[in-house]
């Protein structure tokens, strides 16, 4: 899997005038072999500076009031370079390539409570083998002075005061990246490493991880014949004692001394390699374990569909069921009201036929006799009263 690649560079002003004419692609030619110039019009900015980085700074630090002393020795901005490899852009393809950078931009105003105001320039080169930006800005911390005042001030050495700055920023910047959706390893640190700072095209090619074990393979770690000292002074006069130890012994020193940083590199290259080994072992276990958990949530949608076509057909028919009885409820009512009004009748007929008395008393005895009520309302009452009574005896 890629890394999520991050490196900090510090500057001072002398540096500003260089950095500003490669990363706003100023210069006519470049000792760079891999900048493509034909492609330089697909690069762009996602701040771009007015005028040249010295200029920026200036006006920044005079608009935004910034604090601290600023010496010649001083560090005075700093620079992100961000990118992964060549694999992981081209797989990811165009518009999330934007979207990482973008994504890295809002990660560095963020980082720090930095805030976008001290960002100088974000430029994006897609015009070599591997995209990546150039963030430049100022190293300036939030805090107090002397009198309890909030003061913004410029401070390199305060901004990356933490003995462990840039595996926080290593560790930072991952945990963002991929909280956005962006399948990436954690980058190396050089605390980790034990390297010193690489530029850009060196870890280019150490990111290429698809050839670390042909190099690794074609790296021969012997050390090149050489004169020994002693058999040379045999031989030498007086007059080239100086030659041997200001000329030849230094040399001789110097080789001994990148035999062993060849030594260091064939062990880290070595070392990654062994990482791309687990990653690949790690990627293929991943994508079996999103396969089962498509597989899953397939089988629990089906459930669901199951349960509630069930759940449908469960309201359907209770639906139907109520609809019916409501049908009956209707029909008993309209016979009911039928029953009492022929009823009503009858009884009025019975009193004019034999001479009886009042309606009403005819009613009133008829209910007492026969313990029903003409009225279907006051008969129901009746008989839930009635079935209340029994329960609680």
């Amino acid at each position: 899997m890629s890394y999520a690649i991050i490196r900090n560079t510090k500057y001072k002003r002398e540096n500003l005038k260089g950095i500003y004419r490669h990363n706003e692609r100023r210069n006519k030619n470049y000792s760079n072999t891999n900048i493509d110039k034909e492609k330089s019009h697909l690069n762009y900015s996602l701040k771009s500076p007015k005028y040249s980085y010295e200029k920026e700074f200036d006006l920044m630090r005079e608009k935004y009031k910034l604090k601290g002393q600023i010496k010649v020795v001083s560090n005075i901005t700093c620079e992100y370079i961000i990118t992964s490899d060549k694999e992981f852009f081209e797989t990811i393809g165009e518009e999330e390539t934007k979207r990482y950078f973008e994504t890295a931009y809002n990660f560095v105003t963020e980082y720090k409570n930095l805030g976008e105001r001290y960002i100088m320039s974000a430029k994006v080169h897609m015009d070599e083998e591997t995209p990546h930006m150039h963030l430049i800005f100022l190293p300036v911390v939030h805090t107090q002075d002397k009198k309890g005042n909030f003061i913004d001030k410029i401070a390199c050495s305060e901004f990356w005061k933490e003995k462990d700055s840039y595996r926080r920023l290593q560790d930072a910047f991952f945990q963002y990246m991929t909280s956005h959706n962006f399948q990436l390893e954690r980058g190396l640190p050089k605390e980790e490493t034990g390297r010193k700072h690489i530029d850009l095209k060196e870890y280019k090619e150490i990111t290429n991880f698809d050839k670390t074990k042909e190099k690794l393979q074609n790296i021969k770690l012997e050390l090149p014949n050489i004169p020994d000292i002693a058999d040379i002074s045999k031989f030498s006069m007086k007059r080239d004692e100086k030659i041997l130890e200001e000329i030849i012994k230094p040399k001789d020193d110097l080789i001994n001394e990148l035999y062993k940083d060849n030594l260091s590199m064939h062990q880290e290259l070595l070392r990654q390699a062994k990482m791309v080994e687990k990653a690949e072992k790690y990627e293929i276990e991943r994508d079996k374990i999103i396969a089962d958990n498509k597989e899953l949530h397939k089988q629990v949608d089906n459930i669901k569909s199951e349960y509630k076509n069930k759940e449908f057909d469960l309201e359907w028919k209770y639906k139907s069921k109520i609809k019916r009885l409501e049908k009956e409820n209707i029909h008993l009512n309209k016979v009911v009201d039928k029953f009492k009004e022929t009823i009503g009748k009858f009884i009025t007929w019975i009193c004019k036929k034999f001479d009886m008395g009042a309606e009403d008393n005819l009613i009133k005895d008829f209910e007492k006799d026969t313990k029903i009520c003409l009225d279907a309302e006051k008969q129901l009452k009746r008989e839930n009263r009635e079935k209340e009574f029994e329960m609680e005896l």
